[in-house]
């Protein structure tokens, strides 16, 4: 059986567009789409999940649709649901967080502990609604972005658009350096630019060979990088690395940043 994709309601307008997103991205991958809504106590929770799968029939009317109602915490309830999902997708702010946060507590919290990707629906509606073709992908040098490349691609593939790796990096105070970089540079760091980029992409792009791959290379801080790249995107995708001897992720403050300030929706994608 077809594992779901698995979307957070609580009646909030973000839920509700984080459904509609992931009503479309189930239909794309053809895999059914399951409704969580969480709730403490014996609350009375028929609307919120009735109008959650109006909203999604409404969007995608052909994904096998379910439902379920738990009585856990949201965050954890989620993160149970990811150990068997597809991708769990959610809201950037739901009903309970306070005015003027940037990005509510439930989504940042599953995005740190979840097994699976997980998706925080932001930005406007022409970014939500898939309209400028290109999906970005962060790279960073070492083996945190593996994972990351392999979804950022299928996504890539699935929606028939051009995929945007960018590798951002920063050359010693005054240093004059090419994306290659000269021997005395590779001293301090491990690969030039350019390899970290081709060796990210050389695989994933063998398993995915017609999607259209556009390589990046800027040197300015990874934040400022990938924050103008999403600008133009339909989603951002970044990896996260496992956190050794503590469960959940290392999302780290550039990964904060993105999930807060990120013009389009953004993926998180545990490093497997």
């Amino acid at each position: 059986m077809t594992i779901p994709l698995v979307v957070g309601v609580d009646g909030s307008e973000a839920s509700l567009e984080a459904v509609d997103w992931a009503a479309a991205e189930a239909a794309r991958h053809g895999v059914p789409l399951r409704l969580l809504h969480a709730t403490a106590g014996e609350q009375e929770t028929s609307h919120v999940i009735s109008a959650a799968s109006a909203r999604a029939r409404g969007s995608a009317p052909a994904v096998r649709l379910s439902s379920e109602v738990s009585h856990e915490d949201a965050a954890s309830a989620l993160v149970g649901k990811g150990r068997n999902a597809f991708a769990l997708v959610l809201g950037s702010r739901g009903l309970g967080d306070l005015a003027g946060m940037l990005l509510g507590s439930v989504s940042l919290a599953v995005a740190a502990r979840a097994d699976c990707p997980v998706v925080v629906v932001r930005g406007s509606m022409e970014h939500r609604a898939a309209h400028f073709g290109n999906v970005v992908v962060g790279i960073e040098d070492g083996e945190g972005s593996g994972t990351a490349v392999d979804f950022a691609l299928r996504e890539a593939d699935v929606r028939g658009c051009r995929l945007v790796a960018v590798h951002a990096w920063s050359a010693p105070s005054g240093a004059c350096t090419t994306p290659q970089a000269p021997s005395w540079f590779l001293e301090a760091h491990r690969r030039p630019p350019a390899q970290v980029l081709d060796d990210a992409l050389r695989h994933p792009a063998e398993r995915h060979g017609d999607a259209a791959v556009s390589r990046r290379l800027i040197e300015k801080p990874a934040r400022q990088a990938l924050l103008e790249a999403a600008s133009t995107a339909d989603l951002l995708v970044v990896g996260a690395r496992r956190r050794f001897g503590h469960p959940g992720l290392q999302l780290g403050l550039i990964n904060h940043a993105l999930l807060h300030h990120a013009p389009c929706p953004v993926a998180v994608v545990p490093q497997m």
